[in-house]
């Protein structure tokens, strides 16, 4: 599957954006769809994912202020993002999930990744 996000932009601190992941098929079978971020001269590490029955979980202490969800009729999956400060800046990634029981915030358990978004956010 291909993913291509969009929706990333600048914006002050205290702002809001939603980003999004089209994937090329149908999501639907896919059992976990994550976020990630990647701030500059730092590793990339997971914001958060969704299961195909819905669960969630976020990275961190993102929970509150992230929330991801889905549109299956849309092969989309979403990422709103509240509250932002500068410590949020970085270059978004979606990605799906290589196992078909299990979902965990590690890289290692991702493949398909998209080409990323950037999110800039000033003080």
């Amino acid at each position: 599957v291909q993913l291509v996000e969009s929706g990333g932009g600048s914006v002050q601190s205290g702002g809001s954006l939603r980003l999004s992941c089209v994937a090329s098929g149908a999501i639907e079978n896919i059992y976990c769809m994550g976020w990630f971020r990647q701030a500059p001269g730092k590793e990339r590490e997971g914001v958060a994912y969704i299961t195909n029955v819905g669960s969630t979980n976020y990275g961190g202490s993102l929970r509150g202020r992230f929330t991801i969800s889905k549109d299956y009729a849309k092969n989309t999956v979403y990422l709103q993002m509240t509250n932002l400060n500068p410590e949020d800046t970085g270059m978004y990634y979606c990605a799906r999930g290589r196992s078909d029981d299990f979902c965990r915030l590690s890289m290692a358990d991702f493949d398909s990744w998209g080409q990323g978004t950037q999110v800039t956010v000033s003080s």
